[in-house]
């Protein structure tokens, strides 16, 4: 089967749909519910983590700690939106904060520590204990020692998430101005050429006329 380059199957789509298939307009409702549906499961896959903390203050800070803790297993997410089935090893380490947080551990201190190490005092914590009798030598050396910088999760990019949001639209309102603008060049040819149908009939029927007088 010939292959076809992707601008020139990316035009002949656009001008399918126009034709045949669905119009500019449903077009381009169809790709807004489909930038509203990405943006509904994103919010779903971003919900707040559970913990075993009861008092408020004590919650509130596990909460904005782990906001700014990278997941271990996909540091692209904070540790907050990181389950036990996405990565256990997160999930250990978020029952390790809590524990800090008991011994009345602040927000920025816990922060500072995951960057910096918390030293070897923490060598009898429960999880840390259990990270050694798993052989898992690695995550001990990073609490004690420090995760470095890479452990702080980025900023929020809610802004970016609006930027591209923004520029997902522009997208949008361009494929249905090209659209439309398809539609009415075709308009215009059918009429450019239902009238010159017209002039040369007129102009045979003339001819014709003019043929019989000379006759």
């Amino acid at each position: 089967m010939k292959q076809i380059g992707y601008e020139s199957s990316y035009r002949l789509t656009i001008f399918q749909m126009n034709n045949r298939y669905v119009s500019p307009g449903l077009l381009l409702r169809w790709l807004l519910s489909s930038v509203f549906f990405m943006g509904i499961t994103s919010s779903v896959f971003s919900q707040k983590t559970t913990t075993n903390l009861k008092e408020e203050t004590q919650i509130q800070t596990f909460l904005k700690v782990t906001e700014k803790i990278r997941c271990i297993c996909l540091p692209s997410l904070p540790i907050q939106s990181c389950s036990f089935n996405m990565c256990a090893a997160s999930s250990y380490l978020k029952s390790f904060i809590e524990n800090r947080i008991k011994e009345g551990m602040g927000e920025g201190e816990i922060i500072s520590k995951m960057e910096n190490g918390f030293g070897t005092s923490v060598l009898q914590d429960p999880i840390v204990l259990m990270f050694q009798e798993n052989g898992n030598q690695g995550m001990v050396d990073s609490i004690v020692y420090g995760f470095g910088p890479k452990i702080l999760a980025k900023p929020d990019d809610t802004w970016i998430n609006a930027t591209l949001l923004g520029l997902g639209v522009i997208g949008l309102f361009g494929i249905y101005r090209y659209g439309t603008k398809k539609s009415r060049e075709k308009s215009v040819l059918s009429q450019v050429n239902s009238k010159s149908t017209s002039t040369s009939t007129t102009e045979a029927i003339k001819d014709k006329i003019r043929k019989f007088e000379e006759s």
